[in-house]
């Protein structure tokens, strides 16, 4: 299911920005990627990249292809429904839920993927690669995995209590 960014008010945040260089006869070229979260804080986010000569239009396309990338995050209450662990390259990113009041434990790349997904109470462990890129794409794969019990009862054709016991 596509998600229509035009009714959603999304706010976005430039995650990291990368300078390129690209050796030629004349000298040195100088590119620049940016990596963009774009978000609700309602349950939708997406991520992009964009390049280009100059960082203002590199983060303007990494914009335009966060909204192309939207997922739904399911959000019980102010955290998570259950742990999950989401895996990009050699990136692995572990949420889990946390009581009310315990804030946003994350570092840089995955604090602005879950902030952005309007989760306010999560504890998160980055494994593997600590390259931005990475551990915001695995961020985003674990959120992607997330189910509430609703959904999982929807899809078995049970009751929430006969799931939940």
């Amino acid at each position: 299911m596509r998600i229509d960014p035009s009714r959603l008010n999304l706010k976005e945040k430039v995650v990291y920005i990368n300078r390129v260089a690209k050796v030629v006869k004349g000298g040195r070229n100088f590119r620049f990627s940016a990596l963009v979260v774009v978000g609700d804080e309602n349950g939708h986010v997406g991520v992009g990249i964009g390049k280009a000569a100059e960082v203002p239009e590199a983060i303007r396309k990494g914009i335009e292809d966060a909204k192309k990338n939207l997922i739904k995050v399911a959000i019980v209450g102010t955290t998570i429904p259950h742990e999950a662990i989401g895996e990009f390259g050699a990136g692995k990113v572990l949420l889990m839920p946390a009581a009310e009041g315990t804030g946003v434990i994350a570092g840089g790349p995955v604090r602005a993927v879950l902030e952005l997904a309007g989760i306010k109470d999560v504890r998160s462990k980055s494994l593997g690669s600590n390259n931005a890129r990475n551990m915001v794409n695995a961020t985003i794969d674990a959120l992607s995995r997330l189910r509430t019990a609703e959904e999982i009862a929807r899809l078995r054709g049970k009751t929430v209590e006969e799931i939940l016991g």
